[in-house]
């Protein structure tokens, strides 16, 4: 019970930063920082990595992480697991609030390089504004609630876990760098994508724990 109530707190801190961050988004403190971190990402990383990106984009989509996410819930077997579909849903009506009333436009359209790979029909928030990055918050999400699943589990070896940890991270990071890289997103959305995955990830886990 004190471990939840742990989690809860931490959630709601998380939730908390969110806000605040949002506030600062709303006044362009780091317009500038935005800017010169893009400019940097793309110029250091090859344009042979585009596709790859792009893929990454893609796995990132809502309709494929809604589709793990329910995977993941099946597997664990618990009527209350499915808290964390409420909780996803209140992830992406925030996420349309951001786009929808804070003042951040995107990356200009020559700083984008996604790569329309398939024809495939997908949801997607079209707002004049990108904060936060719907992405990053899918990611953190999903992969939390597949992290602690995997570090309280007793039936997987410790040294499994820390295989599974360390590719969840891996992921993780790469989908942050692909918003920037790709241009989709400036560094502050993604830092908001994940206060808000991060934060609506914790608070279902205080609950299906």
């Amino acid at each position: 019970m004190l471990r939840r109530l742990h989690i809860f707190l931490i959630g709601l801190l998380i939730l908390f930063l969110f806000v605040l961050f949002s506030y600062l988004i709303h006044k362009n403190i780091f317009t500038q920082i935005d800017f010169d971190t893009t400019v940097r990402v793309q110029d250091n990383i090859s344009r042979r990595l585009d596709k790859s990106f792009s893929t990454l984009s893609f796995v990132g989509s809502f309709e494929i992480a809604t589709f793990i996410l329910l995977v993941v819930l099946a597997i664990r077997k618990k009527l209350k697991s499915f808290f964390a579909l409420f909780l996803y849903v209140i992830l992406h009506l925030i996420e349309i609030f951001g786009k929808t009333f804070i003042d951040h436009s995107p990356p200009p359209e020559f700083m984008i390089r996604t790569e329309k790979l398939v024809e495939f029909p997908q949801f997607t928030v079209s707002t004049d504004f990108s904060y936060p990055s719907g992405h990053s918050a899918r990611a953190i999400f999903i992969t939390l609630i597949i992290g602690l699943y995997i570090y309280k589990s007793r039936n997987i070896s410790m040294n499994l876990k820390i295989l599974l940890l360390f590719i969840i991270v891996l992921y993780d990071a790469s989908m942050f760098l692909s918003r920037v890289y790709l241009g989709e997103h400036w560094l502050s959305d993604v830092l908001g994508g994940i206060l808000l995955g991060g934060a609506m990830a914790l608070l279902s886990e205080s609950v299906i724990a």
